[in-house]
């Protein structure tokens, strides 16, 4: 929308301003400036506000809006004036305006920062969240002019009002003045009103998620008079999976006298059905979507599956078409999922909901599962199928246009018939949000997730999302320390969830194996140690082992304390005949089954060669099983939320019993704590057939689903307890001094690309946080190096920092512990005979420094990822290994322990080969105060520091490079909105 001629130029239309968001019941609405074209949307949104609203608005009866009032209401200048308005379908539903004024309360100009604040949202969409979500932006847009503080009137009967204010979570005063509430709102965002955004968020996008997944009735568009067809196929496994709804059929070629198509009530439009529609699954050619778009907006539809191909797959046109098809169903109030989607399921027994492309609805379970390519959800669908495993619910995004692997994470973490999530990722659209997301959710049940496109260097068709430049290997480690359990193949996805959804989480890495073959139970022995784990010798039942010898070895390893998990190995028995016996597994599953019966808090999985009917009866028993009880508190949900880490399980004894938790991994009873973004109340799930023992065809597979449980379960136990960054870093931290040093340095270089630091510079900055880096002088020629040196003292060491030379020791640029001029005029020497003139070398010297490790610190800046901390040894195997560990910044100081310790040559470290360790603690610090330095001030995009020595007692800083630049948007702060890709 532009402005019009009367809007002055200096102050455009600030269409940034602009954004999609979900609100309180899961619908969307559209947050934008108001203009002076908006007269008559004003006049008639007014005319639809009750008496009792404008009374609460203007404190007096106040029935029309008056010409002067349309004016006043639709012209700003967008600095010291602001109107927003919320507007579905094009219309008002609400409007927000703030005016500048003075310490008297008269209209202002900056630097006046203080601003009067008043809202009117219609009655009809009052509880939606509306004034909420102003209450956000406006405030964004306040902070952006400038303006510290709201004032706001109320009067003391507009509870609704004045609950608006209160639980926005800013810093705020109240008085009682002249009859009304006089409050007071400072704009500078808090940890509590971060919370509560992100609270609402959750809870608004989890139910817009809700919605899709259990509606009330549905209507296919596009359903075919013709067999075949993706519209007929979707309503008749609608038909077929019993869904508990209304259905419809809905085609604009119907013939009028068609009535039923497959037994449900057929149509030629929306328009003709009497009911409300609360899901359309669109399957028409793409340039009859707009037309059908249009149909459920219109007649109050809530969401929409679009299967119709066509789209941003098909290239910069189709790419075009998608984001208007999100931007006309958002106006709306609708999500999509799609274009291009296989489309949803969902088996709870209140809904019974197929409607997607897959011929058979899988069984109920407690595995949640997205994923963002249909051929890849075929497959998935499949493989559980075949393996006897359920589903709770299914996405099958497409092109992933609106609804998200984001919005599925928030619905999973609240969804009571959810004990595992699944999504296969071929984009992140937020990396930021979905770290986040993933970290909250892992805390109370498990992420797993296998990332499609990893080394194409391109986003996948159909996918227009930011395009990140961090590699592969550094987003595996960001899920990791976020909780997240990252796999490579479908196969090992699926092999995880079946362990995790059926099976209590691990203690520890201790495993039982038992069975009646000695070369099975060693290769799966084998199997552990290459995972990590810690396996008891195995123990070999004999070929001769009977079903009852195996729930009896079973439940006596159950039993041992001295294990954490076991894995069963079994093989076909040898019968009297001398034949193998290769059928029955039902029996073996039920001596299994039984063995585990009493609720044991240890995992099982069976591998299992050649046993028929095996796996298919293990998950046949569990069926059977009686169910556990499991009770999932806000509590948990709050703790997640509010610190973005784990909920503690409540638990008693040792610590194995710590990493106990009921039947899927979630905790039995999180502790209570307080946090204003969700109420305290219980939900209780529903009851689950917990206990399903998975079965796998080779050791390998169960083995690595077990490593992947074990490697959780610490997490979760390591995450309960939150790290923190130590206090007396601020002692010897001087943030105002950089940000001073910064800004200077940013002002001389107006280029948006920044400029790299001198070396003195960056010494200087990196000073103001503690991190000293060891001087260099420059070399030209052999008498300034023997000036240098008789400056720095001896020993000394002489090196190039030409860039093609730079940290190149193998090449000969470096010359260490000189001891005196004459060999330093020696080294001076043969290095520029070997390699050069000084000019092109460019030589200095620099004091040597203890004898230690080499590493290399790093910290970047990515503008999808965000800050990410860096730690890896110098030197080529390295780098040519790739064995780096990354972190997500702030780092904590548990962040820093395990970042060093995280690399495979971490032993180099800590005393390997009979060596003195160095001091890890230095190094730990180090990595909190560069952490410091970039979390501070973001316009610091790149630092590295090279090398970085590590003695027995202290460190040395021997090399250190920065960048500065203008900060990247961030898309994780400021008020919700939804993504335009």
């Amino acid at each position: 929308m532009e402005p019009t001629p009367e809007q002055s130029p200096h102050h455009a239309y600030p269409d940034h301003w602009e954004a999609d968001v979900v609100l309180r019941d899961g619908g969307t609405a559209r947050i934008r400036p108001i203009t002076t074209d908006d007269a008559e949307r004003l006049v008639s949104f007014y005319e639809q506000v009750s008496d009792e609203s404008k009374y609460y608005r203007f404190f007096a009866p106040y029935p029309r809006l008056s010409d002067r009032d349309v004016h006043r209401f639709t012209h700003h200048d967008y600095v010291d004036r602001v109107g927003l308005a919320v507007t579905i379908g094009g219309e008002f539903i609400g409007t927000v305006r703030y005016d500048r004024i003075d310490d008297t309360g008269r209209p202002a100009s900056a630097p006046a920062d203080e601003a009067e604040v008043a809202f009117l949202v219609q009655d009809a969409h009052q509880g939606r969240g509306v004034a909420s979500a102003l209450l956000e932006h406006i405030a964004a847009v306040a902070r952006e002019r400038g303006i510290r503080r709201f004032a706001a009137e109320v009067l003391p009967a507009n509870n609704k009002m004045i609950k608006v204010f209160r639980d926005g979570g800013y810093t705020q005063r109240r008085s009682f003045e002249d009859g009304s509430v006089h409050l007071t709102l400072d704009l500078e965002p808090t940890e509590k009103s971060l919370a509560v955004q992100r609270g609402r968020e959750q809870r608004a996008e989890a139910r817009s998620v809700q919605r899709l997944l259990a509606p009330g009735s549905v209507a296919v568009i596009g359903a075919g008079r013709n067999h075949g067809g993706v519209g007929r196929t979707v309503l008749r496994n609608l038909l077929a999976a019993g869904f508990t709804g209304r259905t419809y059929a809905v085609n604009r070629a119907f013939d009028e006298g068609l009535a039923t198509l497959d037994g449900v009530p057929a149509h030629r439009s929306l328009g003709e059905i009497d009911e409300q529609v609360d899901l359309a699954v669109i399957a028409v050619p793409a340039h009859r979507v707009p037309e059908a778009v249009a149909d459920c907006g219109e007649h109050g539809v809530q969401g929409l599956v679009v299967l119709s191909a066509g789209y941003a797959e098909r290239g910069a046109d189709g790419r075009e078409l998608q984001r208007e098809l999100v931007r006309q169903a958002r106006s709306y109030g609708m999500r999509i999922i799609g274009p291009n989607a296989f489309g949803i399921i969902n088996t709870a027994e209140s809904v019974r909901l197929n409607a997607s492309l897959a011929p058979e609805s899988p069984a109920r379970g407690r595995i949640g599962l997205f994923t963002q390519s249909g051929a890849i959800g075929i497959a998935l669908l499949s493989g559980l199928h075949r393996r006897g495993a359920g589903l709770s619910s299914f996405i099958s995004a497409g092109n992933r246009a609106d609804v998200s692997g984001n919005d599925f994470l928030q619905y999973s973490f609240e969804d009571p018939d959810t004990d595992v999530a699944l999504l296969y990722l071929e984009s992140l659209g937020n990396p930021r949000k979905f770290t986040r997301l993933a970290r909250r959710t892992a805390a109370v049940k498990p992420v797993v997730v296998v990332k499609g496109a990893r080394h194409s260097g391109s986003t996948p068709p159909g996918h227009a999302v930011p395009v990140s430049r961090i590699p592969d290997a550094t987003v595996s480690a960001l899920m990791r320390q976020a909780g997240v359990i990252r796999v490579d193949t479908v196969t090992e996805m699926v092999d995880a969830g079946l362990l995790l959804a059926g099976q209590p989480l691990p203690a520890g890495p201790r495993v039982a194996i038992l069975g009646n073959s000695e070369s099975l139970g060693l290769l799966t022995y084998d199997a552990c140690l290459a995972e990590g784990l810690r396996p008891r010798p195995p123990i070999d039942l004999t070929t001769a082992a009977s079903p009852q010898d195996f729930r009896d070895a079973l439940a006596e390893a159950l039993a041992d304390g001295t294990c954490d998990a076991v894995i069963v190995t079994a093989i076909p028995w040898v019968g009297e005949n001398g034949e193998a016996e290769t059928g029955d597994g039902q029996v073996l599953a039920e001596a299994l089954t039984k063995a585990v019966a009493g609720g044991s808090a240890k995992p099982v999985a069976v591998v299992h060669v050649e046993i028929g009917g095996l796996a298919e009866a293990l998950a046949a028993a569990s069926s059977t099983a009686a169910p556990r009880p499991r009770t999932v508190t806000s509590a948990a949900r709050t703790r997640a939320a509010t610190t973005a880490t784990t909920a503690r399980a409540t638990t008693t004894g040792t610590p194995a019993a710590q990493a106990t938790t009921t039947g899927t991994g979630t905790p039995a009873a999180p502790e209570a704590t307080t946090a204003p973004a969700t109420p305290d109340t219980t939900a209780p799930e529903a009851a689950p057939r917990p206990g399903r023992i998975p079965a796998y065809p080779a050791a390998e597979r169960a083995v690595r689903a077990l490593a992947e449980a074990v490697k959780y379960a610490q997490w979760r136990r390591q995450a309960a307890v939150p790290g923190k960054v130590p206090e007396f870093l601020d002692d010897t931290i001087d943030e105002a001094g950089a940000a001073a040093l910064i800004e200077a340095q940013l002002s001389t270089a107006p280029d948006p690309r920044g400029r790299p630091l001198t070396h003195d510079e960056a010494r200087e900055l990196l000073g103001r946080y503690g991190v000293d880096v060891r001087p260099t002088l420059p070399a030209p020629d052999p008498e300034a190096a023997v000036d240098a040196a008789a400056r720095l003292g001896y020993p000394v060491a002489l090196k190039t920092t030409a860039p093609h030379l730079r940290h190149r020791a193998d090449l000969g640029g470096v010359r260490l512990d000189l001891a005196d001029e004459e060999a330093l005029r020696r080294a001076y020497g043969d290095l520029t005979d070997l390699l050069g003139k000084p000019a092109e070398l460019l030589p200095v010297v620099q004091a040597m420094a203890p004898r230690g490790v080499d590493t290399v610190v790093r910290a970047s800046i990515d503008a999808a990822a965000g800050a990410v901390l860096s730690f890896g040894l110098a030197g080529a195997p390295s780098e040519l290994l790739g064995d780096t560990a990354h972190r997500l910044v702030p780092a904590t100081d548990r962040d820093a322990a395990e970042l060093i310790r995280s690399i495979r040559a971490a032993p180099v470290l800590f005393g390997w080969r009979g060596s003195a360790p160095v001091d890890t603690a230095a190094l730990e610090e180090l990595l909190l105060r560069l952490s410091r330095l970039v979390d501070d001030h973001p316009e610091v995009v790149s630092v590295a520091l090279e090398p970085v020595v590590v003695a027995p007692q202290g460190l040395t800083v021997l090399g250190a490079s920065v960048r500065l630049a203008p900060p990247p948007a961030r898309n994780d702060l400021g008020p919700r909105r939804l993504p335009n890709y």
